[in-house]
């Protein structure tokens, strides 16, 4: 028996509506378990989190600290201070009279030259035919005065004989004084004409090498000027200037180092002169060591270190510089006694190149703090990891850094 149209059409809006009535209840069934997901997930997330918060107090944990422990030492208080290196003698050529073109310059930096050796010429034409022209004159004066001399001593002959007056002869006599006094003048001036043609040739005055040329041919040179410098290394003198309160340190005969920075040599010399009184502007005394330089190899006018004893060894205790705080002459330090720090100052007597030599108050051996001591307080646990302490040179007091300023 066949079905009717009506109702396939009836069964069909059914199955229909069947599955969208399972649609719909499905819907929910996915929210609920996203939303479970979530929580799951948000609580698993909080859980975490949770087990990574420290629930002990900071406070209460010791704090990670680098310490070293102090050594016992002997510390040499110094006074260290910047000299120059100064040649022995130094000299800067040129005319001391007349104004004149550059003929020549014989000579250029670092020619060595002996004593009377031509440097170099101006043109001195102009006080050549001087010279001559006052020569000549001073022939002419010569030969007029021999001339009034002679006349005189005649006349005074005739005096004898009654054919001369003393009128007259004492006329001739004071012609000639006349002439022989003009005659002096003229010598004068030809030996001022001589002296300004010799110094057209420029000479060197002693042994020594040329330090600086200044001026080239053709150029216009006046008295005081120069053309070119010279020095003589064969000793060289190392002079500085130091505070008037190290007056006794540094007098002849002291025995100092000296450290060249052009050359990096390291030399030793004493005191050989000393001011006797203070530079009235800067209140400093100045002092001199001469080291002999036949070689010639150090360099004038560049800088030296000058270190000079100040006092006899004092024991001490160095620790690194880096683990002190200083004010003044005292230093501010922390120690690790038992895992907890201990706060100590001390009394400073100087420093090296990284290290600082304090009283024995900070025994040798003691733990001292180099890293971590700002966030510090005395009485904190600490956790101490202990590095080894680096030697360095050389060394210096705190007077000897305010001697430097």
């Amino acid at each position: 028996m066949k079905r009717s149209a009506a109702d396939e059409t009836t069964g069909s809006g059914k199955e229909a509506a069947r599955k969208q009535r399972a649609r719909q209840r499905g819907v929910p069934l996915t929210i609920a378990a996203g939303v479970a997901m979530v929580l799951a997930l948000g609580l698993l997330m909080v859980a975490r989190a949770s087990s990574r918060v420290n629930k002990v107090a900071l406070v209460t944990l010791p704090m990670g600290v680098t310490v070293v422990e102090a050594k016992a030492a002997d510390f040499d208080p110094q006074r260290k201070y910047v000299g120059t290196l100064l040649p022995w003698v130094e000299a800067k050529i040129g005319p001391q009279l007349i104004s004149a073109y550059v003929g020549s310059v014989l000579v250029r930096p670092g020619d060595r030259v002996r004593r009377g050796q031509i440097v170099g010429t101006l043109d001195c034409r102009n006080a050549s035919a001087t010279s001559q022209a006052v020569s000549m004159q001073a022939r002419a004066l010569q030969t007029q005065q021999q001339a009034l001399a002679h006349e005189a001593a005649r006349i005074a002959e005739l005096q004898n004989g009654g054919f001369a007056s003393e009128n007259e002869i004492e006329r001739k006599q004071a012609d000639s004084a006349s002439k022989q006094a003009e005659l002096m003048s003229t010598r004068a001036k030809l030996e001022r004409a001589t002296l300004e043609v010799n110094d057209c040739v420029l000479r060197a005055p002693f042994d020594g090498e040329v330090s600086d040329r200044t001026m080239d041919p053709g150029a216009y040179v006046h008295p005081g000027q120069s053309i070119a410098s010279m020095v003589d290394r064969t000793t060289v003198r190392v002079a500085a200037d130091v505070p008037e309160e190290d007056f006794d340190l540094v007098k002849p005969g002291v025995q100092v180092a000296i450290h060249t920075l052009a050359n990096g040599l390291d030399l030793t010399g004493s005191i050989a002169r000393r001011s006797p009184a203070a530079d009235e502007s800067t209140r400093t005394v100045h002092f001199e060591v001469d080291i002999p330089d036949r070689a010639r190899s150090l360099p004038v006018g560049t800088t030296a270190e000058i270190s000079v004893a100040a006092a006899a060894p004092i024991r001490a205790t160095e620790v690194p510089l880096a683990a002190g705080e200083i004010k003044g002459s005292k230093a501010t330090l922390f120690i690790v006694d038992h895992d907890v720090s201990r706060k100590l100052v001390v009394d400073v007597f100087g420093e090296k190149a990284g290290a600082l030599f304090v009283d024995r108050a900070l025994a040798p051996g003691a733990l001292v703090v180099t890293e971590g001591r700002a966030l510090l307080k005395d009485g904190d646990r600490v956790e101490a990891k202990i590095e080894e302490l680096v030697k360095n040179e050389p060394m210096v007091s705190p007077q000897a850094r305010a001697g430097t300023q």
